[in-house]
């Protein structure tokens, strides 16, 4: 074999390495979802949105909740026996309306508990399907998010409070007609907020929530702590089981030349040490 036969070799597999690399990760994750299953008794469900080199040549891909989520949702939903829990796993910024309405929807008709796990935020859309759980598990530094309703790049509270503001003889009639989708946009979302909350939690707290989260009091990204979520009378635990934390490390950001955040990836806890003086190991 002579040297441009070496190099073409070595092109050649290094072409497959992200397809294999991506395959011993989905074994690996397949892996940890039975072992999660087992233990608890349940169907888990995954819906991780991060930026993955899924590609030959190796591009990042974005993510959100979209229709081909609410499907694949929908169809583990579909094929889970009504007497087995379901445990869903949400990490995402948010998405569509629509299909996020769709997993809500489904969650809250399963007749058996169904547990929402938040590792770090499921803002907007993720909030909204988080309202269909029977019991939310956070991190304690994970956080929710408002769910009011985006016109293409604006908040449909503050289309509706700037009409509001003007004269209305001066207000052409495109900005009229945005007005009026974004007050049918957040009575939408009002509506989906109560019915959901009102499977499982009492009329007063899912009014009080249909009308805190779709309205528009906050920014979008404004984070809705545990501690805040649980004073809104959502059932919040924060108890993460450690295989939600193995599983999101299999869900790997793109690769960078440089990482922006390390450290030593092992546990450390205190231990005595022969002094009676505290020592991280």
């Amino acid at each position: 074999m002579n040297f441009m036969d070496i190099f073409w070799l070595i092109l050649l597999l290094s072409s497959f390495q992200p397809l294999l690399r991506q395959r011993m990760l989905e074994a690996a994750r397949l892996r940890l979802f039975r072992k999660l299953e087992a233990k608890r008794k349940s169907r888990v469900i995954a819906l991780i949105h991060r930026q993955e080199t899924l590609s030959f040549l190796g591009f990042p891909i974005a993510r959100y909740i979209d229709v081909h989520d609410s499907e694949e949702v929908l169809r583990a939903i579909k094929m889970t026996d009504d007497e087995m829990p379901i445990d869903l796993i949400l990490h995402t910024p948010g998405g569509l309306v629509l299909a996020a309405e769709q997993i809500a929807y489904a969650l809250s008709k399963h007749p058996a508990k169904v547990t929402v796990f938040v590792p770090h935020y499921a803002m907007s859309g993720g909030t909204l399907i988080a309202l269909a759980a029977d019991e939310i598990v956070m991190d304690p530094n994970a956080v929710l998010g408002p769910v009011d309703p985006q016109l293409g790049q604006f908040p449909a509270a503050s289309i509706l409070k700037a009409v509001e503001q003007k004269d209305p003889n001066n207000v052409d009639d495109e900005t009229l007609i945005m007005a009026d989708m974004a007050h049918k946009a957040i009575n939408q979302v009002k509506q989906t907020v109560h019915a959901l909350a009102a499977t499982h939690l009492d009329e007063e707290t899912a009014r009080r929530l249909s009308e805190t989260l779709p309205v528009g009091l906050w920014t979008h990204d404004y984070p809705i702590t545990a501690e805040a979520a649980r004073d809104f009378g959502l059932n919040i635990n924060t108890d993460l089981p450690p295989e939600i934390y193995q599983l999101m490390n299999l869900f790997p950001q793109t690769a960078q030349r440089r990482p922006s955040v390390e450290y030593i990836p092992i546990p450390y806890h205190r231990q005595p040490n022969s002094s009676n003086q505290k020592t991280l190991i």
